[in-house]
Formats: structure tokens, sequence, C-alpha cells
């Protein structure tokens, strides 16, 4: 948090530890980072909940990982 954006951010979220993690405005991991492949999936299951008719699938890769996530 360096900037007054980000402190605002930060209280708008109701984050109360740093590092903290919000997919859609709601904090996921809080105190922690979790790895790659878990906030992978914690990203993609949020996507199929939002999108439940979506059925094209595209790898998008991590350009210094060879592990992709499927959208």
């Amino acid at each position: 948090m360096r900037t007054l954006e980000g402190v605002n951010r930060f209280k708008e979220i109701r984050a109360k530890s740093l590092p903290s993690i919000a997919l859609d405005d709601e904090i996921v991991y809080s105190s922690i980072i979790p790895g790659q492949e878990i906030l992978q999936e914690e990203i993609l299951k949020r996507f199929q909940k939002k999108n439940p008719n979506h059925t094209e699938t595209k790898e998008i890769y991590d350009e210094n990982s060879s592990s992709g996530v499927r959208l």
C-alpha cells in the first residue's frame, strides 16, 4: 500500500492484513499467498459460476511457467 488509492481499496474490501487477495470484491485469501495452482482453480471456479453456459475453452499460460489454466 504505497498510494492513497491502495489504502482506500484496502479499506473498501475490508481487508484486515497484508497480503490479502480479493476476487469479485470478496476477501478470498488473507495473510497468505496461495500457490499458483490453487489461485488458478479459484479463479476458474468463479469464472464458471459467472458463465455457466461458456463452452469454449482456451489455455492461458503464465509466460514464466509451463502451467496454464483453462477458460
